[in-house]
């Protein structure tokens, strides 16, 4: 892998799986990074072999000032930032139900509002050099739902709705916006997922989906961080990008049951519409 020109990167979440990859990657290139993360002490080796180049920073990405102080003080740091990678997030699985009102925020702090933040503190400085790419990691939960990752999908969902708005935005001034959405990696997003507390009501559902047939086909994060360098290394990035060619595939399906489903209420959906003028007046 090779890169077009030097860039600095701004990386949450970096302390480990893909957002440690990302930044390792990036920095065996010869990149400089700030890498964020709520506890850095594990990146103190990395710091070791990349003294010039890397600067890790204690951040809870949730604390909206603190965000802000941050990415000043990256800024100062390198001069600039180039690539932005809102990569930090979590997973805590459970029915709808069976959420606390605490569960459920916990979940939309970090993987929304902490990606929004950062987007929002990133933003002057990348209009004012009138380039760069911000680069949300979404999932595959970020296209399609399913039961027990309702929350977090719709963590991510909020992530894609409002990424899409901000690359229309952006894009008037050299700002460039990519939504990945990775499949299956060996990180400790799921070693790490927390649970609900168990509603012995849905005891059913789950040994429903206990008996499904599900062959999951993970990957080191390396190859992620690869399909990355390559899309920053892109002009014209595209919006969206999947990882993995289960996820593809899923997405493909998903997208198609949706628009059968639509032509099959079409009638009903444009019938809906009358225009008239306004009754107001």
């Amino acid at each position: 892998m090779t890169h077009n020109t030097s860039k600095v990167w701004f990386i949450t979440g970096a302390i480990s799986g893909l957002g440690l990859e990302f930044t390792k990657t990036a920095l065996q290139l010869g990149d400089k990074v700030v890498g964020v993360a709520r506890n850095t002490d594990e990146l103190i080796e990395l710091k070791k072999s990349y003294s010039n180049t890397f600067k890790p920073i204690t951040l809870d990405i949730t604390k909206h000032n603190s965000v802000f102080e941050v990415i000043e003080k990256a800024v100062n740091y390198f001069g600039k930032i180039d690539i932005v990678v809102n990569n930090a997030g979590n997973m805590i699985m459970g029915m709808i139900e069976e959420f606390t009102e605490d569960e459920i925020r916990q979940q939309i702090e970090t993987n929304f509002y902490g990606a929004v933040w950062v987007s929002q503190a990133v933003l002057p400085y990348l209009r004012k050099q009138k380039s760069g790419h911000i680069i949300q990691i979404s999932n595959i939960g970020g296209i399609l739902a399913g039961p027990m990752t309702g929350i977090y999908s719709a963590s991510k969902f909020a992530l894609e709705g409002f990424s899409e708005a901000l690359a229309q935005e952006s894009s008037h001034f050299g700002i460039n916006v990519t939504i990945v959405e990775p499949g299956g990696y060996w990180t400790n997003l799921y070693t790490n997922m927390q649970f609900t507390t168990v509603n012995e009501e849905y005891n059913p559902v789950r040994e429903y989906l206990a008996g499904q047939e599900y062959e999951s086909k993970d990957s080191h994060p390396k190859e992620a961080a690869k399909a990355l360098i390559k899309l920053t290394n892109e002009k014209n990035p595209p919006l969206r990008l999947i990882l993995g060619s289960q996820v593809f595939d899923a997405a493909i399906e998903h997208e198609k049951s949706k628009i059968s489903t639509w032509r099959a209420w079409e009638e009903v959906s444009r019938a809906a519409e009358k225009a008239i003028s306004n009754p107001e007046k």
